[in-house]
């Protein structure tokens, strides 16, 4: 029955992408889970509220940069354009950009989420009726694809939330470079970036009163469970987000509050008491770090808005130069 079992986990490894990355991350010296399993109905559900905290400023302070500088952007933008979106959630951000683009040939947003984008796409047809649609159920670090019709037109990426940060400097600089070249030459990315600032300010960001972050961060348990034939109990587990100075980054750990076992697709992993799960990252950058990022991966900085109180920042970037060094270094 065993071997039944192990055969059975090893078909659905070599299979699914993401069951090979959960075994192999449980496996680790230092457990993780990919960041993207976040993202069912019910995570994204409850990332909506956070957006919606006190504490979490990101959302609230890109939103209004993004009201300030969107007249800008859309001076920019060409008639004809697709506005790609990469991880696009809810589109909510996107209307202010779309209310003053209607130059836009189509909208494209690309997300895992597939409630996200039904639920986006239906809000967005009654608010712009004459916008046409086009969502992509999918990993956004995927190859861009496009309806044939549209290829050819010019492209406006929208990277907005920080997600950059969410990807460790190597990764974030491939992904930049996709992006790069998927757009194409004299393409424009408007993306956002949080900057450096305390950690009194960062950890509640992550870390809220009201528990939501970490209702948040637990249902990825739930989801391993449903979805790969896990045995997690929530309760054995807490939320813990850290602040990494090194590496410039908030980090978010499922932390075991005792010793234990957890089976996952008929693989047995051991837990000793406060061994973590690294469940994300939230990379934090300084101007000078974040245009050197932007420069190693293909893209010139153009222009750069930021709120008074130096909480978050909005990049306009251009695709100039499809390739990139190989050796380019960052700093933060």
């Amino acid at each position: 029955m065993l071997d039944l079992v192990e055969a059975v986990a090893a078909r659905r490894e070599a299979s699914d992408p993401d069951a090979a990355t959960v075994l192999r991350g449980l496996s680790a010296p230092q457990k993780s889970l990919p960041s993207h399993l976040f993202y069912d109905a019910r995570g994204s559900a409850l990332f909506e509220e956070i957006t919606r905290l006190e504490e979490y400023y990101p959302t609230r302070v890109e939103t209004a940069i993004l009201d300030e500088a969107a007249p800008q952007i859309a001076s920019r933008t060409p008639q004809g354009a697709v506005l790609v979106e990469y991880g696009s959630g809810s589109s909510r951000k996107t209307e202010i950009l779309l209310e003053r683009l209607p130059q836009l040939a189509a909208y494209a947003p690309i997300d895992v989420s597939r409630s996200a984008l039904e639920e986006a796409k239906a809000r967005l047809a009654r608010r712009f009726p004459s916008l046409r649609v086009e969502p992509t159920l999918g990993d956004f670090a995927a190859p861009l694809r496009l309806p044939a019709d549209l290829a050819m037109r010019p492209r406006l990426g929208f990277f907005p939330g920080s997600t950059i940060g969410n990807f460790t400097t190597p990764e974030a600089r491939d992904l930049l470079g996709r992006m790069a070249a998927g757009l194409g030459a004299g393409a424009r990315l408007v993306i956002g970036a949080d900057l450096l600032k305390d950690p009194s300010i960062l950890i509640p960001a992550y870390d809220d009163a009201q528990g939501v972050t970490a209702a948040f961060n637990l249902n990825m348990l739930e989801r391993i469970n449903r979805e790969f034939g896990a045995d997690f109990d929530r309760s054995r587990f807490r939320h813990e987000a850290r602040f990494n100075e090194a590496e410039g980054r908030v980090e978010m750990h499922l932390v075991s509050l005792r010793a234990q076992r957890v089976v996952v697709l008929g693989r047995m992993f051991s837990f000793t008491a406060g061994e973590t799960i690294h469940t994300e990252n939230s990379a934090k950058y300084s101007m000078r770090g974040f245009h050197r990022l932007a420069a190693s991966a293909g893209w010139t900085p153009k222009r750069t808005w930021i709120d008074r109180a130096g909480l978050f920042s909005v990049h306009e970037l251009a695709a100039e130069v499809q390739d990139f060094a190989a050796d380019g270094r960052v700093e933060r």
